[in-house]
């Protein structure tokens, strides 16, 4: 599998500090992702970094780092997410989360919506005492004759 893209990105706990979460990730697109695979690993990557600084980093100093780096394949993108906080079993509070959907509530579909967007998710303990929360979501490339064969597929009516 090619690396097309890698970078990495160390910021601040704090909400406000996506806006410039997503202006770097945008700067990592290529054509040759499909936009909604693009949109949703853009959604994933919201997702991780709020509750990094939500819950990972609750208390914690404002200036306390959260690490994101994001490697883009020939087929798949990876997002890694790292924080300070308690370690907690991903699998068992999704699942526990899955049973006790509160429709109402504000927030709390993060995790779940973060694993039905990824192919793969994990969150592990790593040796420095943080968290790597990592999302892979694997892709067909668009290839330029796709985008031709899209341009000759119009209809008769808007094509001459």
């Amino acid at each position: 599998m090619q690396v097309l893209k890698k970078a990495a990105l160390q910021i601040n706990t704090g909400l406000s500090a996506l806006e410039r979460v997503l202006s770097w990730f945008g700067q990592l697109y290529d054509p040759r992702i499909p936009t909604s695979v693009w949109i949703r690993c853009q959604l994933a990557l919201a997702e991780g970094f709020t509750n990094a600084v939500r819950h990972a980093h609750e208390g914690k100093p404002p200036d306390l780092p959260v690490d994101i780096e994001v490697a883009v394949y020939s087929e798949c993108l990876e997002i890694k997410i790292w924080d300070s906080g308690a370690a907690f079993d991903l699998e068992q509070k999704i699942k526990d989360m899955s049973e006790k959907i509160d429709r109402e509530a504000g927030g709390g579909r993060g995790l779940k919506l973060m694993k039905d967007i990824a192919d793969s998710i994990s969150y592990k303990r790593t040796a420095d005492g943080r968290n790597c929360l990592s999302i892979v979501k694997n892709y067909t490339p668009i290839s330029q004759a796709d985008d031709e064969n899209d341009i000759l597929q119009l209809p008769e009516e808007l094509s001459g």
